[in-house]
């Protein structure tokens, strides 16, 4: 009796202090159980962009501008034209297995959703503003009350559909929002938690080459920025074990923080895994950043963000700490130069270096 007492006294002890210090604990991976792998394919956070243009590199029958917002920092495109397409104007080779992640604010009149669409074009053309664009895609209807997916074809009217009505987004706050399609299989990822997960919702042989947004019979869209597409689950054991080294962008931070956030727990749970399975095996996590920021700043911060991945492997899987040393290396080791917001995004990384 006096250990039950004990374990609930415990329970809520932990759960106040995680409201008071306001810190996020890492979740069970049936929820977050993606790993981005070792490339970026593309990034945007419209950081070189002026206020108040539209973007060079997309196109839209509709207004659009570049604005600032008082509840996050950066840069955000809003999408304001009614019943208009917003294209990235550049092709994307999108592997059969990707992640597509951004943040997204809606505002106070939005309310029927907006539409994602990733597609195949055979033909190169910058705006195609049909409802089904290209020969095959998938449409993910961002909605406030729920989650709608639609694979087509558009030589034939087999629907693949789907639904979510899980996490939904939140009106003018900032959502993070995580795609992972795996062949045919989508899963949509928000607020902690699995939205979506449909099985089969693209069709045979559909090869992703585009993207868009778009917002049909909708009179208000959101604001978008810091949209990254990567690489998915990279062979974790290969790279530690025989190459020695794996890169990831998969351990996530907020701006300017080392407090890990919980859409890291797939990664962490694979390198811990891999460490399990190899008990002789000694790693070094290294963190680094980009070229923003003054270089000190950049350091430090990369040195407690390296030290915050090491103490979650401890923690919340039982890795001996003297198994794993942890360094930063700030900016001073980039693998790309800092001279566009992707090549930034790639040197934002994390390390893990077979000892």
């Amino acid at each position: 009796m006096k250990m039950k007492i004990f374990n609930l006294a415990l329970i809520s002890f932990l759960f106040m202090s995680n409201l008071m210090y306001g810190q996020d604990k890492l979740v069970s991976s049936s929820k977050y159980d993606f790993v981005p792998g070792d490339q970026v394919l593309f990034y945007e956070d419209f950081s070189q962009v002026n206020i108040g243009d539209f973007p060079a590199l997309w196109t839209s029958n509709g207004s659009g501008e570049v604005k600032t917002l008082n509840i996050a920092e950066g840069k955000w495109f809003h999408l304001n034209g009614e019943d208009a397409v917003y294209c990235f104007t550049k092709t994307i080779a999108f592997p059969s297995n990707f992640i597509m992640e951004f943040d997204f604010v809606p505002d106070a009149e939005y309310t029927d959703g907006t539409v994602l669409t990733f597609y195949q074009e055979t033909e190169d053309r910058e705006l195609n503003d049909d409802l089904f664009p290209g020969e095959k895609g998938l449409h993910i209807v961002i909605g406030n009350e729920s989650w709608q997916t639609q694979g087509y074809n558009n030589e034939n009217d087999d629907w693949l559909e789907g639904k979510g009505t899980k996490a939904t987004v939140e009106i003018e706050k900032v959502n993070h929002i995580i795609i992972w399609v795996q062949n045919r299989r989508v899963r949509i990822y928000h607020k902690g938690m699995k939205a979506v997960d449909m099985g089969t919702n693209i069709h045979t042989g559909t090869e992703f080459n585009r993207f868009r947004f778009s917002g049909w019979d909708r009179a208000s869209l959101p604001y978008i920025s810091n949209l990254k597409i990567t690489t998915a689950s990279p062979d974790t054991r290969s790279k530690l074990i025989t190459e020695g080294k794996l890169v990831s962008y998969g351990i996530y931070f907020d701006s300017g923080k080392d407090i890990v956030k919980p859409e890291s727990y797939g990664t962490i749970h694979e390198i811990a895994t891999v460490l399990k399975e190899n008990p002789e095996l000694r790693i070094k996590i290294t963190g680094h950043t980009d070229s923003d920021g003054d270089d000190a700043m950049n350091l430090d911060l990369s040195k407690r963000r390296a030290i915050n991945v090491k103490q979650y492997l401890v923690t919340e899987f039982q890795i001996e700490s003297g198994r794993i040393e942890s360094d930063g290396k700030g900016e001073i080791e980039p693998i790309m130069t800092n001279n566009s917001p992707q090549n930034k995004a790639k040197n934002r990384r994390v390390e893990f270096i077979k000892l």
